[in-house]
């Protein structure tokens, strides 16, 4: 930035606030970065980075939207807290697919997405110094909030060994008397694993004893395959006593862009962020939450629908992959596929990177999400089966094959 003073000019130093000096590196920055100077070579890019759904949202859900914009009544500021219809809708949503009672208002709150409301969840809760209690490998954007919230991060590994569920025995007393907060995310991000209901009910019994707060991040608990059921925190006894549920429209309806979402359980948590939210953000544009009410309503076909094309992608992936010896285990839920790196000398980052120049087929690497992400892979279905077997084949030609040898 250049000003005049007197005859002359000078450059003056804009430096940003020392805070921003501790967040990571955005890992989808990254990834666009480096997808965007292999396209700048002319190569087809298959990208299996970022999650966001290929399959447009629902006509009848973008024919509610239309209708509902044309009336003036609409385009008004709206109220953060949720039109009271659209606090009903979601209501009615976990009454009729988990057997939940909650009390629109008190109970139930917008978000302008859902990554909003877990991001800024710290401030509201957690004063300096004390501890939360996050999971590692994780969604990046939990990091930010609690670096701002000044809080102590203490990571609770993901293993395989214990099907990527934090053991909760682990923790040590004196950290769990300290800790505010829990962070939860079950079905998986990036690992795809899926919380059972025994292992919530730990949760809730850690949770009262050393009086933790959990905040249980559940946009994909509608998307699970085979013969999982859907499961909400909230269904768990007790679980609204100490903590509440994120849960959005993005991934269920392919509305990622909408930015519709809602926090809803314990009362006095929705309180806390109620009151941040109300000082530093608006409300969700009110035709979104009519054209919400209508998916949340009709939308059990559309979901199911999907989930059935996100397992058939599944399948032809593990199918494919395991024909080139990698061990690929079939994710339960979320669209998303967690795998080992296939050579075990070589870490995510620098895995990814070459396949991504050798193949043009871009993968996430495990490190992006945390120390314990390091050794494995996340892939994303969401591009079409015969792009997917693309992505397979390039990844054959270019000789990434582990088959053991055969006996003579």
């Amino acid at each position: 930035m250049e000003k005049k003073t007197g005859g002359g000019l000078f450059a003056m130093e804009i430096r940003a606030a020392e805070r921003l000096g501790h967040f990571p590196v955005y890992l989808f920055d990254k990834l666009d970065a480096d997808k965007t100077a292999v396209q700048a070579r002319g190569v087809d890019v298959i990208s299996l980075g970022q999650g966001d759904p290929d399959e447009g949202t629902p006509p009848d859900i973008i024919a509610e939207l239309a209708r509902t914009a044309i009336s003036p009544a609409n385009h008004h500021y709206p109220s953060f807290k949720g039109m009271p219809e659209y606090l009903q809708a979601i209501a009615d949503f976990y009454r009729d697919n988990f057997g939940v009672a909650l009390e629109p208002g008190p109970e139930i709150l917008s978000l302008i997405g859902s990554k909003s409301g877990v991001g800024r969840l710290p401030l509201a809760l957690v004063n300096p110094g004390e501890v939360i209690l996050c999971p590692d490998p994780c969604y990046p954007a939990y990091i930010p909030g609690m670096i701002l919230a000044d809080a102590r991060i203490q990571y609770m590994p993901l293993l395989e060994k214990n099907q990527f569920l934090p053991d909760l025995t682990q923790i040590p007393s004196q950290v769990a008397r300290r800790a505010k907060l829990m962070l939860l995310n079950y079905p998986n991000n990036p690992t795809a694993a899926v919380a059972t209901q025994d292992f919530l009910k730990e949760v809730v019994q850690f949770a009262r004893k050393y009086e933790i707060i959990v905040a249980y991040d559940a946009p994909y608990n509608m998307m699970v395959f085979d013969d999982e059921k859907p499961l909400s925190f909230l269904q768990i006894p007790g679980a609204k006593e100490i903590g509440v549920e994120f849960h959005s429209m993005s991934k269920l309806f392919n509305m990622t862009g909408w930015r519709c979402a809602w926090v809803a359980g314990n009362r006095h948590v929705i309180d806390a962020l109620s009151r941040l939210i109300s000082n530093v953000d608006m409300g969700i544009f009110k035709p979104i939450q009519f054209a919400a009410m209508k998916a949340l309503k009709n939308g059990t076909v559309f979901m199911q629908k999907m989930n059935r094309l996100y397992q058939e992608r599944r399948d032809a992936v593990v199918n494919g992959l395991k024909e080139l010896g990698w061990h690929v285990p079939p994710s339960r839920g979320t669209f998303f596929m967690w795998l080992p790196v296939p050579e075990k000398d070589k870490e995510s980052i620098p895995f990814a990177l070459e396949l991504l120049q050798k193949t043009g087929v871009l993968i996430t690497p495990g490190r992006g999400f945390g120390e314990h992400g390091e050794g494995y892979l996340r892939i994303a279905l969401t591009v079409d089966v015969e792009r997917l077997k693309d992505a397979v084949r390039r990844i054959k030609e270019a000789g990434y094959i582990y088959n053991p040898p055969q006996p003579a």
